[in-house]
């Protein structure tokens, strides 16, 4: 912000000195945040919804047979849409990790705090399942102020006890939900269809994560976005004057005032961007660690401007770069980089995901042997072949050996692999002493389900030293 404007306002050139939500005192300042209203909630209020639609709804679902998603650590169980993962695809778990922290901070980079405005479970759970039932039960901001203040009577006591009742209650079938994801529905449903004192302990973490969550929702509210999250305290390292953030565009409506003054800006000081806040900023001062990008200011400010008949946009989406400069925002070297390497990221990763096998197969040479004669004209080799079935049905499965032309025999039993299990047999590949022309042969093996080529494994065949072989 150009130094001159703050020097206008004490206030303004001092609002880092202390949270919002702290008085000097140190004592917690309780918000009160107006509803909002406007096209960026009600967009907002649609992905909110479905991701909450989704959260609620996907343990219960299946696929294939299998939950749509479950993620039992214990057991190390995954299954994501229907496909079960396995220890074996961890390489595609770290790769996600990575695309996801280069996602973050690309984004954080080039769009602010986006994730934490509109898809942050923080806020989707707190601003569109908890606040909107309070501003049923105790009123918009006004009638909720004037509440806290109240002494405690009869109205103000039914109002608390259905509120936090239904608080508790939603915390309690959300915890359910998420121990649903680590361990199935049915598992759930097991425990808690018998009577509780039968499952003391399952029923005392459900509570005590109950307690945690109606807690963070009940009380500590934006304190876990302001003193908590270490996402929000890293965004003053990632932001830079190019990254486009909710921003209060100062050279349009400084000074600040009320009439027709051609000195006044566009802003009149009326406060709606400071009392629809949830974490209690106020945006004009700048960008700030609080802001979470909600885009509930950009709402109550353009109502303002609508009513005032003056341009909307004094709040919007924007750069530092680009509200001092008078400039359209423009990507920079930083941003191109990410977005190069993110992009490179997701197309190995899709390309991954994609080519994940339903069978994987791993053929390696038993460790410490070498080529034996098989017969008069023949050399053979053994190895070690293990199988792993990631479907949710039992496969049949044959091998075959592709090139060079040879024999495969399987020692042991046929190739019958259940659900998530590793099948473990011995393999032994014969090829004709002619057909062995060095020391090491490369070998392409067909792993066939029902007759079908589902995929094609290489490997080598150890045969004598290409001298001895002459001799």
């Amino acid at each position: 912000m150009d130094p001159e404007i703050k020097n206008t306002d004490n206030q303004q050139a001092s609002f880092r000195d202390q949270m919002a939500t702290i008085d000097t005192e140190g004592k917690r300042v309780w918000l009160f945040p107006k509803m909002p209203k406007g096209t960026l909630y009600n967009y907002r209020r649609i992905v909110a919804y479905t991701l909450l639609l989704f959260f609620y709804l996907a343990p219960y679902l299946t696929r294939k047979g299998e939950p749509l998603i479950l993620l039992n650590f214990v057991q190390r169980k995954f299954i994501l849409f229907g496909n079960p993962f396995y220890p074996q695809d961890f390489h595609l778990l770290v790769l996600s990790f990575i695309t996801l922290l280069v996602f973050v901070i690309l984004f954080t980079v080039v769009y602010g705090r986006i994730f934490c405005g509109w898809v942050c479970p923080q806020t989707v759970f707190m601003e569109f399942l908890y606040r909107p039932i309070e501003y049923i039960i105790d009123g918009d901001r006004r009638k909720q102020q004037v509440l806290a203040q109240q002494e405690m009577d009869l109205e103000k006591f039914v109002k608390r006890i259905v509120k936090h009742a239904l608080f508790l209650c939603i915390s309690f079938w959300t915890i359910l939900t998420f121990w649903s994801y680590l361990v199935g529905y049915p598992e759930v449903h097991a425990y808690f269809s018998k009577l509780p004192v039968t499952n003391v302990t399952a029923l005392f973490v459900v509570l005590a994560f109950t307690g945690m969550h109606y807690f963070v929702f009940a009380w500590f509210r934006e304190q876990v976005c302001t003193l908590v999250c270490p996402y929000g305290r890293l965004q003053g390292v990632m932001l830079d004057n190019n990254s486009i953030v909710v921003a209060y565009d100062y050279i349009r409506g400084e000074p600040r005032g009320r009439g027709r003054n051609e000195d006044k800006g566009d802003c009149i000081d009326c406060k709606r961007c400071v009392d629809v806040c949830p974490t209690g900023i106020d945006i004009r001062n700048g960008t700030q660690m609080e802001c979470i990008n909600c885009t509930a200011c950009i709402d109550a400010c353009n109502s303002v401007m609508y009513t005032v008949n003056k341009p909307k946009g004094l709040i919007r989406y924007a750069s530092e770069h680009s509200i001092s400069e008078g400039k359209k925002h423009a990507l920079n070297l930083r941003a191109i980089a990410y977005s190069v390497v993110l992009a490179l990221l997701l197309s190995v990763l899709s390309y991954s995901f994609i080519n994940r096998g339903d069978i994987e197969t791993t053929i390696t040479r038993m460790q410490g042997s070498m080529f034996q004669e098989y017969g008069a004209d023949a050399y053979s080799n053994l190895y070690n072949l293990q199988m792993l079935n990631k479907t949710s049905e039992a496969a049949w499965l044959q091998l075959e050996l592709l090139e060079p032309e040879g024999e495969l025999k399987i020692l042991g039993d046929e190739l019958n692999v259940n659900v998530g299990e590793v099948a473990k047999r011995n393999l032994m590949i014969i090829l004709k002493k002619e057909d062995v022309k060095s020391s090491n042969t490369h070998l392409s093996i067909g792993v066939y389900e029902n007759g079908e080529l589902i995929e094609t494994i290489r490997s080598t065949f150890v045969g004598p030293n290409a001298l001895d072989y002459n001799k």
